[in-house]
């Protein structure tokens, strides 16, 4: 499992131009799924969104985590985060678990990031073509895969 997470001051997903979820500041979460996750991944991975530290404290430093700041989630499923682009020049989504699997996961993986903040997140709808505003705050972009832990 892999997510790009982007620390936001706004974020918002939009369906035929119509507005799904929004919110104010927090975290903006693009999530990939593969065929071997499982949910140790969404329990790793989960754990870890809550609590990194990445926004400011009062000095000015990164030091508070999104919980912590009782800030806002906004996730959406993204398979293209799984595109292999080692042979020619249109990336290959081979790696990316079909819908079958993935969606089931995904649902899996908002509702323990929601139990885990402890309030809603907010979510694209999964397997439609959205448009998605942010303003990126830092910018701060950070990118965890679930196989490897570093």
């Amino acid at each position: 499992m892999r997510v790009l997470i982007q620390r936001v001051i706004k974020a918002s997903v939009a369906i035929n131009k119509t507005i799904k979820s929004q919110i104010n500041e927090g975290l903006l979460i693009l999530v990939g799924i593969e065929d071997a996750d499982s949910n140790i991944d969404i329990e790793w991975l989960c754990q870890k969104i809550i609590n990194l530290r990445i926004f400011n404290d009062e000095n000015g430093i990164m030091n508070r985590s999104v919980t912590e700041c009782n800030y806002e989630i906004l996730v959406v499923s993204q398979f293209t985060l799984f595109a292999s682009t080692k042979k020619g020049n249109r990336p290959s989504y081979i790696n990316a678990a079909k819908s079958d699997i993935s969606k089931p996961m995904y649902e899996k993986f908002c509702s323990h990031l929601s139990d885990k903040l402890g309030k809603s997140v907010q979510t694209g709808e999964f397997g439609a073509d959205m448009n998605i505003e942010l303003i990126n705050n830092g910018p701060v972009t950070i990118w965890i895969d679930s196989k490897n832990k570093e």
